[in-house]
């Protein structure tokens, strides 16, 4: 791992109960890196997303968002209210559902953040609302209700509102797997564009062949261990452990992604 990393994860532990989720993970995404965790349910995945932006505590080890360093495990001290909630403003994340205000139009759910968290006047948070919706294509639903969308409208207010508080980086929580079918190809473009355009994202995902498409690095969890981690292209094309194999296979037979090489 370099000093020069965006995010950096050392040695991270996270147990519910009797049950270790999260097995000494070790992570570093590069500025402007895009790296697709993938593997079955139950692997640790949604865990290891939600301890970086420290929606779950971990219970040892070290994470780091740009210049923000927390270390856990004993004798260590948790960050504080004030603390947390500008670490997790910087890190920006959208989950599998969408958690939008009913009795907000899609500007205002998009404009709460910076207003309330970042004390943004109202002034300057419109125009950056407007031009987030421009963004994810919704300019024309700025006053529409969230019950008046489709879910792939939903998933894509909820990307510009992350957005909206200008996060150094973003987390992608299976945004997608809630999804009918024909709705998943406009929010994958959306996390295409922020892609191109430089975001540092780190994104749970089933969509394999988007993964192989726009991450640098795929990892792939099984039990809360990383089984295997490389080059995109190279873990779902010709990967080298028996257990990520047998996962991809299942995608492999559906058409998902290019067949496996040996």
């Amino acid at each position: 791992m370099t000093s020069q990393s965006k995010i950096e994860v050392a040695a991270l532990r996270k147990c519910f109960g009797d049950l270790e989720v999260l097995k000494d993970i070790n992570l570093s995404v590069e500025p402007g890196g895009v790296v697709a965790l993938i593997g079955p349910s139950g692997s640790g995945k949604s865990t290891l997303l939600r301890c970086i932006n420290l929606l779950v505590v971990p219970d040892g080890g070290r994470v780091r968002v740009g210049g923000d360093s927390f270390a856990f495990g004993t004798g260590t001290r948790l960050p504080g209210v004030k603390e947390l909630a500008r670490f997790r403003a910087n890190t920006g994340m959208v989950f599998q559902h969408f958690n939008l205000f009913p009795h907000m139009s899609v500007l205002a759910n998009v404009m709460e953040g910076p207003l309330t968290v970042r004390g943004l006047p109202k002034a300057k948070a419109e125009p950056l609302a407007r031009s987030l919706l421009a963004k994810v294509g919704l300019a024309d639903k700025a006053d529409a209700y969230p019950n008046k969308l489709s879910g792939g409208q939903k998933q894509r207010v909820a990307i510009a509102r992350a957005l909206a508080m200008e996060p150094e980086v973003m987390l992608f929580d299976e945004a997608t797997s809630a999804l009918d079918p024909e709705l998943v190809g406009e929010v994958l473009a959306v996390m295409r564009a922020l892609a191109k355009e430089g975001m540092t994202m780190v994104i749970v995902t089933h969509e394999i062949a988007f993964a192989r498409e726009v991450a640098d690095r795929v990892i792939f969890m099984r039990d809360g261990v990383v089984v295997e981690e490389g080059p995109a292209q190279q873990v779902i094309d010709a990967p080298r452990e028996a257990a990520t194999r047998a996962f991809l296979s299942h995608f492999h037979k559906r058409g998902e992604a290019p067949a496996a090489t040996a």
